[in-house]
C-alpha cells in the first residue's frame, strides 16, 4: 500500500509552519520507545539524509499507569499529545538553526512493537488505555503486562495437545501473553465499550505506530489505518510467509477480522507530499546498524538486551528457545528478510539493582569505575535470575545468585561480576543463534545506553572472542527508521546500498584475552547457572508473587527440564573439570 499525505495538511495538524532560511534538510523522524522503570519517553529526531547527522531532537516523558498489580498501561491521547509537543519544540530548535521544515521529505516512525491500542474511528477517541508490553517493577524485570495469563490458558485449551507452538510455523510466535492478539482478546472479553464498538463496526485495532499514523494523517477525517510487516509479525495474527493477515488466527483468537493495511516501507512522494514509513524498534535498530547481510547481528543494551540476527530470505525456526520474526521488507518489490531474536532479561537492570537494592553505588556510572579498578571478578560469578532464567534455558525455578565469594571479595569484584553477567548472557544467546542458523558471527554490532560503558564493551569482546563494534551514532533505532523512510520509492534521498552509505565512525573493541581463558570463565559461569536452578518449586506456599513464566514471556517455548540438566556443552567440559579441581 502507498501512503501519501498533503505535507501542508499534515504539518498543520502537528505544528504551525515556521518561515526559516532554506537549507537542505531531508528527513523528519518520529521515534517512539519505552525507556526506564515507570515512564515512557517520546523521541523526535531530525536527520540529514546525506550525512546521517542528527540535526535536532526533543523528548517528552510520559507516565505509565498501574491500575492493578501486574497491569501496565499508557494513555494513547497523552502519547499523541507528547508527539505534538515534540514536533513543536523540535521546530523551534530548527528555527534557531535557520532550518526550513518545508524541506522535510519523509517521516519515519519507530515504535515499541507489542503495545496494543483500540480506538473509535468515528470519534477518534481511544476505547481503553494502551496495554504495554514491558516494564520494570520493583527492580524485577517483567517483560509483559500480566493480566492476559488466564486468556492464554483458555486459548490453549482449544489447541490440539495444548501445544503453545501450534501456530509458530505461520507466525514465528508461540502462544504467549506478550503479543498483541492475546491483549486484544482480553480487551474484547473485559471491556464492554470495546465489544459494543466492534458490534457497531466502529472499533479500530493497532499497535502504537498504527495509532500515531492514523491520528497524524487525519484521524476520524480519513486517517490511514496501517502498520508495516515488522509490527504485523508481532501481533500473532500475521502469516510471516504469505505476508498477509491470517483469517484462521483471527477467527481463533478474536472471532472477527480487523481490516488494516500492511505497508512494505515503500511509498510514493509527489510535490508537497510527505512519505510516511514505520518499522518496529528492534528491526529499525537492525537497519540502523546496516545489518543487511545473512549472519550479521546487533545487540541493543538497555534494561535488558535484544539480539537480532539477520537470516536473510530464509525463516529459521529455533530449536534453542529463540524467536523467528520479520527483520524488514524495504520496498514493495524487495524480498522480505527474517531474523532470529533472543533476549537477555537483565542487563541495565542489574546495574540499577546494585544501586537501588544493595546501595553499593550511588550512580550507574560508578559501576564502570569500580569494575575498572577491580580488573577481575576474582572468581566471583553473578547470575541475575531474579525472576527465573530466560533464553536459552527458560527455567522458572531459577533465582539470582552470587557465588565464588571469598574473604577477599569486595564491591569492586561484585560490580565486575555484574557486568560480566550481561556478557555471559549475551554469549549464551549468540551461541544458540549460531546453532540454529549455522552462520558463525565474526563481529557483534552494538547500540543502546549501556554501550557507553567501555569496561562492559571490552568484556563483551573478550567473552565472545570476536570484535564488538559500536557506532558513533547511538540512536540506531531512530536512524534505521529514518533510513527506511528516506530510501522509499519516490523519495530516494537515502541509499541502502552498503557501498553508497556514508562511512559511520565506529569504536571497535578487540578481544584482549586468549580463547582458553574466555572458555574457562564461561564454563564457570555455566556452573553458576546450574546452581541457580531449582530454588522455587510448585509446592512452595504462595506469597502473592506471580511468576512471569506462566505464559512464557516473549513468546518462546520452555525447554525440557531434562535438557536443562545436561549442563555445559562439550567444548566447556575440560575447563569446568579444571575449575572443579581448583575448588
Amino acid at each position: 500500500m502507498d501512503i501519501w499525505v498533503d505535507a501542508k495538511k499534515l504539518l498543520s495538524i502537528i505544528t504551525a509552519l515556521f518561515l526559516f532560511k532554506r537549507i537542505n534538510v531531508n528527513l523528519l523522524l518520529f521515534n517512539f520507545c519505552v525507556h526506564g522503570r515507570f515512564h515512557c519517553v517520546i523521541y523526535l529526531q531530525v536527520f540529514n539524509a546525506k550525512t546521517a547527522e542528527l540535526l535536532s531532537h526533543h523528548q517528552v516523558e510520559i507516565q505509565q499507569k498501574f491500575p492493578k498489580e501486574g497491569w501496565v498501561e499508557q494513555d494513547p491521547k497523552e502519547i499523541l499529545k507528547s508527539v505534538h509537543e515534540c514536533v513543536e519544540r523540535t521546530c523551534e530548535k530548527l528555527q534557531q538553526l535557520n532550518i526550513d521544515i518545508t524541506n522535510i521529505k519523509a517521516i519515519g516512525v519507530s515504535n515499541q512493537r507489542e503495545t496494543t491500542v483500540v480506538w473509535d474511528k468515528t470519534t477518534g477517541e481511544p476505547l481503553y488505555n494502551a496495554i504495554v508490553d514491558q516494564l520494570i517493577l520493583f527492580m524485577f524485570l517483567v517483560w509483559l503486562d500480566l493480566r492476559t495469563q488466564s486468556t492464554v490458558e483458555r486459548l490453549l485449551k482449544r489447541i490440539p495437545g495444548k501445544n503453545k507452538s501450534f501456530f509458530k510455523f505461520r507466525t514465528g510466535l508461540p502462544l504467549s501473553t506478550y503479543f498483541s492478539a492475546v491483549k486484544l482478546r482480553w480487551l474484547l472479553d473485559n471491556v464492554e465499550e470495546i465489544r459494543e464498538a466492534v458490534d457497531d463496526g466502529r472499533a479500530m485495532f493497532g499497535t502504537i505506530d498504527s495509532w500515531l499514523i492514523w491520528s497524524l494523517t487525519g484521524g476520524k477525517n480519513g486517517g490511514v489505518h496501517c502498520t508495516d510487516v515488522t509490527n504485523a509479525s508481532r501481533t500473532m495474527l500475521f502469516n510471516i510467509h504469505s505476508l498477509e493477515w491470517d483469517p484462521e488466527l483471527f477467527k481463533y483468537i478474536c472471532s472477527f477480522c480487523f481490516l488494516m493495511h500492511v505497508i512494505h516501507v515503500q511509498t510514493f512522494a509527489k510535490k508537497k507530499i510527505l512519505s510516511f514509513q514505520c518499522l518496529g524498534d528492534q528491526s529499525a535498530a537492525l537497519v540502523g546498524q546496516m545489518c543487511f547481510q545473512d549472519g550479521q547481528a546487533k545487540n541493543t543494551y538497555g534494561t535488558g538486551c535484544f539480539l537480532l540476527c539477520n537470516t536473510g530470505q530464509k525463516s529459521v525456526f529455533s530449536q534453542h528457545g529463540l524467536l523467528t520474526t520479520i527483520a524488514y521488507k524495504l520496498g514493495r518489490d524487495k524480498p522480505v528478510c527474517y531474523a532470529l531474536e533472543g533476549s537477555v532479561a537483565i542487563a541495565g537492570a542489574v546495574v540499577r539493582w546494585l544501586r537501588d537494592n544493595l546501595g553499593i553505588v550511588k550512580t550507574a556510572q560508578e559501576v564502570e569505575k569500580l569494575a575498572a579498578e577491580a580488573g577481575t571478578s576474582y572468581g566471583c560469578y553473578f547470575v541475575p535470575a531474579f525472576s527465573g532464567l530466560y533464553a536459552p534455558y527458560w527455567e522458572p525455578s531459577a533465582r539470582g545468585i552470587i557465588c565464588g565469594l571469598t574473604q577477599f571479595t569486595n564491591k569492586k569484584h561484585i560490580a565486575f561480576a555484574a557486568l560480566e553477567a550481561v556478557c555471559f548472557q549475551t554469549r549464551e544467546i549468540l551461541d544458540a543463534m549460531n546453532k540454529d542458523c549455522g552462520i558463525p558471527l565474526n563481529q557483534l554490532q552494538v547500540d543502546g545506553g549501556m554501550t557507553n560503558n567501555k569496561v562492559l564493551m571490552q568484556l563483551q569482546s573478550d567473552i565472545l572472542c570476536i570484535p564488538v563494534v559500536k557506532p558513533s551514532m547511538p540512536e540506531t533505532t531512530a536512524l534505521g527508521a529514518a533510513m527506511a523512510a528516506g530510501a522509499a520509492e519516490g523519495v530516494g534521498i537515502w541509499s541502502l546500498n552498503p557501498g553508497d552509505l556514508t562511512a559511520v565512525t565506529c569504536e571497535r573493541f578487540e578481544p584482549q584475552i586468549n580463547p582458553e581463558e574466555s572458555e574457562f570463565r564461561y564454563a564457570r559461569w555455566k556452573k553458576a547457572v546450574m546452581k541457580s536452578m531449582g530454588w522455587e518449586t510448585s509446592e512452595a506456599p504462595s506469597n502473592g508473587d506471580t511468576s512471569i513464566f506462566c505464559s512464557l514471556p516473549l513468546g518462546f517455548f520452555i525447554m525440557s527440564s531434562m535438557i536443562m540438566l545436561i549442563g555445559p556443552s562439550n567444548f566447556a567440559l575440560p575447563a569446568l573439570q579444571c575449575a572443579l579441581q581448583l575448588e
